[in-house]
């Protein structure tokens, strides 16, 4: 029973550092940042598009925390550094630059 719960957990790691991060826009740059200017409506295109997977579509949580009150505890450039630099299992880098500035507008909005 023992073995079971560990392989399970273990894999349940495992799927959540693939899944963290995968946006699916088959763009070679290493640095995700596209040209776009920052903005709250592209922000939340790219949390759909990056960050649901493990934060929910309606940022309920899934394998990462809710992010339904994330404004009120964080700032913009909190929630920023916390996107750039990663917290816990989230990984860093999964949006940088505008992107990244993007999604923490978005969703420093959110109280």
């Amino acid at each position: 029973m023992k073995k079971l719960l560990l392989a399970f957990v273990t894999g349940g790691m495992l799927l959540t550092m693939a899944a963290c991060g995968s946006n699916n826009n088959n763009n070679t740059s290493d640095t995700k940042d596209s040209s776009e200017p920052a903005s709250v409506a592209n922000g939340e295109k790219l949390f759909k598009q990056t960050c649901a997977s493990c934060h929910g579509g309606n940022l309920e949580g899934i394998i990462g925390p809710s992010l339904k009150k994330v404004g009120a505890k964080y700032s913009e450039k909190d929630i920023e550094n916390i996107i750039h630099d990663g917290r816990g299992s989230m990984p860093s880098g999964v949006l940088k630059g505008n992107e990244a500035k993007s999604v923490a507008m978005w969703l420093a909005t959110k109280k």
